[in-house]
């Protein structure tokens, strides 16, 4: 969906932006205070944003608080590797990352896809290459008609028009409704989700000896995830690598059981 505002950025005429920019002035992605740049935040917000940053785990994406050297593992990847190669997030789902998440996934603020999308394109430009396959994780259809629209769908689009690659949305389907995973503890999350997911016949041979990236708002437990991943290496991939928006990170808050579906 295309906001007004970028609707009438487009038009050339100087006075057009001016007269936009008096009606329709930039505003803070989180809040409502006047900002100076398009898809930018407040002081306060950029503050409340708990950017995860270098160095981090090589397989789980999470920060160390020194540097260990490259490719290093942090002791929750040596004790329980995941079953993806690479996790790469934005941010903790914590402050202002949260209020972005719910406002984009609830709120009906679809524009934030493209300075969302943008900001996991950066977070991720080490997992993403022209080659790769950008995979979203699906919703069942039923869930998709009620909300309207696949929020990972939508990342992923612009993740795959940022970096040149592929952009697969009906690759990976899920073919079984699962419950909402708000309130599940971690193994109830896990069975919720098994056998979920399908690879389309139609697409199936796209996926052979190809690196995939799987993309996702946020990631929790990590069940869907798991469960995506395991789809995709069966039928074929290479390799899979995850972006994500946000990451809940249990050892930093009570985040595991978080209102996130």
């Amino acid at each position: 969906m295309i906001s007004l505002r970028e609707k009438f950025s487009r038009m050339p005429s100087t006075v057009t932006r001016g007269v936009l920019d008096a009606l329709l002035p930039l505003r803070c992605m989180c809040c409502d205070t006047r900002v100076g740049s398009e898809d930018g935040l407040c002081p306060v917000c950029w503050n409340g944003m708990p950017f995860i940053e270098k160095p981090v785990c090589y397989r789980l994406g999470v920060p160390f608080s020194y540097d260990v050297g490259e490719e290093a593992w942090s002791p929750r990847a040596i004790a329980s590797p995941p079953v993806f190669d690479r996790l790469r997030s934005v941010a903790f789902y914590e402050g202002s990352a949260q209020s972005l998440v719910l406002a984009f996934k609830f709120g009906g603020r679809r524009e934030l896809a493209r300075p969302m999308g943008k900001w996991m394109t950066s977070a991720g430009r080490e997992i993403l290459n022209t080659d790769s396959l950008i995979v979203p994780v699906p919703l069942h259809w039923m869930r998709l008609l009620s909300r309207r629209f696949n929020q990972s769908a939508a990342l992923a689009q612009v993740i795959a028009k940022e970096c040149g690659a592929a952009y697969e949305p009906e690759l990976l389907t899920r073919h079984k409704r699962t419950r909402q995973q708000v309130g599940l503890t971690a193994k109830e999350r896990q069975k919720n989700v098994r056998s979920a997911f399908r690879i389309s016949p139609q697409r199936a041979g796209h996926l052979d000896g190809r690196h995939a990236v799987l993309i996702d708002d946020v990631m929790t437990t990590g069940s869907t995830i798991a469960a995506c991943t395991k789809t995709l290496l069966s039928a074929g991939a290479l390799s899979v690598d995850v972006l994500t928006f946000a990451l809940a990170d249990p050892s930093r808050s009570d985040q595991e059981g978080s209102a996130i579906p």
